[in-house]
């Protein structure tokens, strides 16, 4: 291991050309290090980069004139990338992430904090994909952050694993602000009342998870076991909700891949051991998964077709969301004694022209992300939908009623087109 300065660090000297890069996404981005990378990147050649969910300014077009980006989703400022049509997606579910990237990947760049094991590092912020890398990757830049937490984890790195390290004082970035609204609140309160005393949760990331955590204040004796954790968790951890006493494995302990809350999680994460790190391969592995009790997955699409296949990916062509941990959690959850796959969303939107344009649709106009096989239970504000176990012609009925008023008529008009329903459904309806 080689300890330099950030001033004394040239890419020009330790990347060679058609080199593919990786880093950490969220607050897990080592920004002195990609913002050094940005700077001088006219004097690299043919390089790719793969990115996760971007809060900082490193992912920006004016970089695309000498880096080519990856990235498995096209959330936060990846749509900036997106939308200048500099941004490949990498199409796999999020338990499959670590294969994918493990040939791609020559450089990581990482930022760490000190282990609580003298000789090691800690993954701070976020291990998931990250970890294997470590190991995999030609070459591990490492930067050594004094103000990230050092967090405990299933995996820890070595000094022998870091080939350069650059000790940093550096802030982290906190979390974009997630601003719910009513509807959403609706939907939260609908999904709250759905989760049972003793669930093991799973949440994604935005505005309507949190409002969702908020609800949960009055349950017991939660568990976390989450591909990434939130504000909203540490607040249920602080309030005694969350215990994670029901487990099996891991009992006591809150188990992630990422940490995508503020200072609240960040202090936590620091002052206690009740968040474990964890590669993506034990976070999303349907094996761990199903043995979880009253596993409750929350996701989240973007559209659901009349049989229940869901979008999760595509909105108007553009590429703004991610296949992600959904199918996989959705798998585990109902694979789990108990457990309940749940996906939320608004039963529509308005579009620029202040027209209706409904979640739930006849067909989807973007790719399948979940598929009707893995259908759980569909929630919008208007209501809630289990498609568990039932036929077409159930389904539809069922979505139809979870749709926004003003739009069923044409959906069943619609389902009978597609002779999704027959006139007997209609009659018993």
């Amino acid at each position: 291991m080689r300890k330099i300065s950030p001033e004394a660090l040239e890419f020009a000297s330790l990347l060679q050309p058609g080199d593919g890069l990786a880093w950490g996404q969220a607050a897990a981005e080592p920004l002195t290090l990609t913002r050094a990378l940005m700077a001088q990147r006219q004097g690299l050649s043919g390089i790719h980069a793969f990115c996760g969910i971007g809060w900082a300014d490193t992912l920006d077009p004016a970089y695309t004139d000498a880096l080519r980006f990856t990235s498995y989703c096209g959330t936060a400022r990846n749509r900036l990338l997106q939308a200048a049509g500099q941004l490949d997606i990498l199409p796999v579910h999020y338990s499959g992430l670590e294969a994918a990237l493990a040939p791609r990947v020559d450089v990581l760049l990482i930022q760490i904090a000190e282990g609580r094991i003298p000789g090691t590092f800690s993954f701070s912020l976020a291990c998931e994909y990250l970890a294997p890398l470590v190991k995999s990757a030609r070459l591990v830049i490492a930067e050594l952050n004094s103000q990230a937490p050092s967090t405990p984890g299933m995996v820890t790195i070595t000094r022998d694993e870091i080939d350069i390290l650059v000790p940093v004082c550096r802030a982290l970035p906190l979390p974009p602000e997630a601003k719910g609204d009513a509807v959403q609140a609706r939907i939260a309160e609908r999904i709250a009342a759905l989760i049972p005393e003793g669930a093991i949760l799973q949440v994604g990331l935005g505005a309507l998870p949190e409002a969702i955590l908020s609800r949960l204040h009055h349950h017991r004796h939660l568990g976390l076991h989450s591909g990434l954790f939130t504000e909203g968790m540490a607040g249920l951890i602080h309030a005694g909700v969350v215990d994670n006493s029901t487990k099996a494995a891991a009992r006591g302990v809150s188990v992630t891949g990422l940490i995508t809350g503020g200072e609240a999680a960040w202090a936590l994460a620091q002052e206690t051991d009740l968040i474990r790190l964890a590669p993506t391969s034990y976070t999303h592995a349907l094996p761990v998964l199903a043995a979880l009790p009253k596993l409750v997955a929350i996701n989240a699409g973007l559209e659901v077709d009349l049989t229940g296949q869901v979008n999760s990916e595509v909105a108007a062509g553009a590429y703004v969301g991610a296949i992600g941990g959904g199918t996989d959690f959705a798998r585990g959850a109902a694979a789990s004694a108990g457990g309940l796959p749940l996906l939320a969303l608004p039963s529509a939107r308005r579009g620029r022209d202040g027209r209706l344009i409904s979640a739930i649709v006849p067909a989807l106009g973007g790719p399948v992300s979940l598929s009707r096989a893995d259908a759980g239970v569909i929630v919008t504000e208007e209501g809630v939908a289990d498609l568990r176990g039932q036929p077409f012609a159930e389904r539809a009925l069922r979505l139809i009623r979870v749709a926004h008023p003003e739009l069923r008529e044409d959906l069943s008009r619609e389902a009978r087109d597609r002779g999704l329903l027959r006139p007997h459904h209609l009659r018993r309806d």
